[in-house]
């Protein structure tokens, strides 16, 4: 393994009976950095009136679709249609456990499966109409405690503390903090 990469040999939890259950994938990309081991990719969410997760920081990916061989494939092209990254830039690392969330209209249970690679050569981004920026973020960034603060998040009239960090005026947390922990845990 790349020194100073986390470890992701440990499987990943699977969650039973997904494919029963509305499906999507992020993809998880890292690349060398010269000064920190590695930094990793987010992307800021173009803001959209109706999206709940509007201008929020997240991983490239989306919902499975007919098309998709695979929720693998998934990943690959969302990345490409989402900010033009091909498959033949990236080495495949491993994956991240699966995470059980709700579809948009909140009635049915999706589950994401992240999948992490290596950015291995240089690219050039093509961000599509839900992206409105790439972010490169010391990896380094979400394993050191000071960095990690709290938000509260408003959810049908209740205010919740929930762990969030902030890079650059961005804030992270959700289920992109989820897999970040699990990423970092490694």
């Amino acid at each position: 393994m790349t020194k100073h990469l986390p470890s992701i040999l440990k499987l990943p939890r699977k969650i039973p009976g997904r494919r029963w259950m509305a499906r999507a994938s992020v993809a998880v990309i890292l690349r060398k950095s010269q000064t920190h081991g590695f930094d990793i990719l987010l992307i800021k969410r173009s803001e959209r009136q109706g999206d709940p997760w509007s201008g929020d920081m997240a991983f490239p990916g989306g919902k499975m679709d007919s098309t998709d061989q695979s929720i693998y494939h998934t990943a690959l092209r969302e990345l490409h249609e989402e900010i033009g990254l091909e498959a033949g830039n990236l080495k495949q690392l491993g994956r991240l456990s699966d995470q059980l969330t709700k579809t948009h209209s909140g009635l049915r249970p999706m589950i994401i499966s992240p999948f992490i690679f290596e950015l291995n050569k240089q690219a050039d981004f093509v961000l599509n109409h839900e992206v409105a920026e790439i972010v490169w973020v010391p990896l380094t960034h979400f394993s050191t405690s000071v960095n990690r603060k709290s938000m509260v998040w408003k959810v049908k009239g209740l205010k919740i503390n929930v762990p969030c960090y902030w890079f650059k005026n961005k804030r992270v947390w959700g289920l992109t903090l989820r897999m970040l922990d699990e990423l970092v845990a490694k």
